[in-house]
């Protein structure tokens, strides 16, 4: 079967639709609400309307459409209001704001007593909400009871002593955390602190409220300030808690850095590799010719293993109420080569296309022997013009490091990162799951690092973390 017309037609008939007039997209409507498909049929009014705001044939199927949906949705609010008030009430909202929008283009008409109905289930929306926050403070629930709070509120904006009780709740649940510097094993006591200060600054940054509503990350000098020269980077448990107890923190995250074990090899790929020149003849007709170019690319490999176990522990009380033990890894590769190329970086190859066509068993070896030193997924394009950028470009470590965090396949450099500077990035950035794309915040919850730790952590009351004791104490 041809598939291309077919897909030439739909693209046609999207098209179509999409420019079509006001009047057509009018019609469509009243066809689309007579079958039923009401949605629809406002979609297509309004979008009618959009283009001609004046045309009466298209603001009467508007109304047309908006009169069925609102009569649809006040039999549902009716029929739900007979199970669930609150679930009732919530259609209540979602009505409301679909007038409201509609204004533009048509007035929803409502019957008589309806604006009556409404008010009745958000009245008794917000009174549960109500009830049900003012005995979560009473059970010592501070968190569970400012979201009941703040849906009273939703429903009807001055209930009672709602807003006051909220913000009441509020302050008694903020989380305050503090991040104290790690203990390190012998010979490392600055790298405990500093990656207890990179995890508090890329935590403090990514647990924002729309996130993370109660948890608030205190600034890591403020703890710092409360231990002595000494202290840091050789922190117990108990100066953790103490430290974090000063600065009014409700959870310390601390933890130990284990030993750190390092292995480094080496990769020579030498061989010659194929430059594609295209030439133009006095006929103006092109030609390609091949040219074979010898080439030598080091890569040396770092890999380090550090040993991570942390905990997020309550400072009153000393409960754990997270923990975590791991190894964390990285690896560096850095490729050298003294090659430069001439011309377009893309016209190099590893074999030329004459080579791969008469011999694809040559063409294998060598692209296997490539990727053994410089890595999977990288190209001779790559590395060439690593190489050409190489001669301006700043070696600065941080920068480096932050290539390699972010996750870069190579590096070109003469010399590999230390053992001490990929331990650091090893650990710095295990404060988070690694993952790629966008990822739902309740995904995020089920992972296992720092920050999820205290996401999932956030909403919980400290009694139903089986703190009742120092709930009391503390308010």
């Amino acid at each position: 079967m041809n598939r291309r017309p077919l897909s030439l037609l739909v693209l046609g008939l999207a098209l179509a639709c999409g420019c079509a007039g006001p009047g057509k997209l009018a019609e469509r409507s009243e066809e689309k609400l007579a079958g039923g498909e009401m949605w629809r049929a406002w979609t297509l009014a309004t979008r009618a309307l959009d283009k001609a705001p004046g045309n009466a044939r298209a603001r009467a199927a508007a109304a047309s459409a908006a009169a069925a949906i609102a009569e649809d949705w006040q039999r549902r609010i009716r029929g739900l209001a007979e199970m669930d008030s609150v679930a009732a009430a919530e259609q209540v909202l979602e009505f409301a704001a679909f007038r409201a929008g509609a204004v533009r283009y048509t007035t929803v008409a409502v019957p008589p007593g309806w604006a009556a109905e409404e008010r009745a289930l958000r009245g008794s929306a917000a009174r549960i909400h109500y009830r049900r926050g003012v005995a979560d403070l009473e059970s010592k629930r501070p968190k569970r009871a400012y979201l009941h709070l703040a849906e009273v509120q939703r429903f009807v904006a001055d209930y009672r002593d709602a807003a006051r009780l909220a913000d009441r709740a509020y302050q008694k649940a903020l989380t305050r955390v503090a991040f104290v510097p790690l203990r390190a094993a012998a010979g490392g006591a600055a790298l405990g602190r500093e990656v207890a200060a990179s995890w508090c600054g890329d935590v403090t940054e990514r647990l924002a409220p729309t996130h993370a509503r109660f948890t608030r990350i205190l600034p890591v000098e403020e703890v710092e300030r409360q231990l002595s020269v000494s202290e840091l980077g050789r922190v117990s448990r108990d100066e953790a808690l103490r430290a974090g107890r000063r600065v009014g923190a409700d959870r310390v995250v601390w933890g130990t850095i284990g030993d750190v074990d390092s292995k480094t090899s080496f990769q020579l790929f030498s061989d010659a590799v194929a430059r594609r020149i295209v030439e133009k003849g006095a006929d103006g007709r092109e030609t390609v010719r091949w040219v074979e170019v010898p080439i030598e690319v080091i890569a040396r490999v770092r890999t380090v293993t550090a040993d991570l176990e942390y905990e997020v522990v309550a400072t009153r009380g000393g409960a754990t109420l997270a923990r975590r033990r791991d190894p964390c890894t990285m690896s560096a590769r850095v490729v050298w080569t003294t090659f430069v190329p001439e011309g377009s970086c893309e016209s190099y190859v590893l074999v030329s296309d004459p080579t791969r066509a008469s011999d694809p068993e040559r063409a294998k070896q060598v692209e296997t022997r490539w990727k053994a030193v410089v890595g999977e997924g990288t190209t001779l394009a790559q590395v060439l013009e690593a190489k050409r950028s190489s001669r301006t470009a700043s070696h600065d470590r941080r920068e480096v490091l932050g290539r390699l965090m972010a996750g870069a396949a190579f590096v070109l450099l003469e010399e590999l990162p230390s053992k001490e500077e990929l331990a650091y990035a090893a650990l710095a950035r295990s404060w988070k799951s690694v993952h790629h794309g966008l990822v739902p915040v309740a995904d995020l919850r089920k992972r296992k690092s720092v920050h999820q730790d205290l996401l999932r952590l956030d909403e919980v009351d400290d009694v139903d973390l089986g703190l009742a004791a120092v709930e009391s104490e503390r308010r």
